[in-house]
C-alpha cells in the first residue's frame, strides 16, 4: 500500500513538473501604431491596456514599451493565454490603428484631435512638439515668458 501511495505521489509530481515545462514562455511583439506620437495618445493607450491586463496579467499581457518617435509598441505576452491578433484588436478597440488593422470607428471618434490619423489632421502640429513630456513642456513655456 505504501508503495502504491508513493508511486502516485511521484506520478503527480512528475505531471506537475511537465505542466510547468509545457507552459508557453512570454514573447515580445512589436506592433506599429502610427498615431502614437504624443503623450496624450500614449496615456490613452496605456489606460486601455491596463483594463485589458486586469491588474494581475491574467489576460496574458505582461508589460509593454511605447516608442513615440517610432510610433510602435513592444508588448510582452504569454501566447498560450492571448494571441497577437487579439493584441492588435485590443489596440484597435482603444481607437488606434495597429499594423494594417484599422481602429474601431466608434473608439477612434472619441480620441482627441491630436491622436487622429495624420491624413485627418492629427499628430504633431508645427511648432507644438507633443513628444516632449508634459512637465518638460511647462518648463519650456516658462522659459519663453
Amino acid at each position: 500500500m505504501k508503495k502504491i501511495a508513493g508511486l502516485i505521489i511521484v506520478l503527480l509530481a512528475a505531471t506537475a513538473v511537465k505542466a510547468q515545462v509545457m507552459q508557453a514562455r512570454p514573447v515580445w511583439a512589436t506592433i506599429s501604431v502610427p498615431q502614437l506620437k504624443c503623450w496624450e495618445c500614449k496615456d490613452k493607450l496605456e489606460k486601455y491596456l491596463l483594463t485589458e491586463v486586469g491588474g494581475q496579467g491574467d489576460a496574458g499581457i505582461l508589460k509593454w514599451n511605447i516608442s513615440m518617435g517610432a510610433g510602435t509598441i513592444r508588448i510582452q505576452y504569454v501566447p498560450d493565454r492571448i494571441t497577437l491578433d487579439y493584441l492588435r484588436t485590443a489596440i484597435n478597440n482603444a481607437g488606434f490603428d495597429a499594423d494594417t488593422a484599422k481602429a474601431n470607428e466608434d473608439s477612434y471618434k472619441m480620441l482627441p484631435p491630436i491622436c487622429k490619423r495624420k491624413e485627418e489632421g492629427g499628430g504633431p502640429q508645427k511648432g507644438k512638439p507633443c513628444h516632449i513630456p508634459p512637465q518638460d513642456r511647462i518648463s519650456m513655456l516658462r522659459k519663453e515668458d
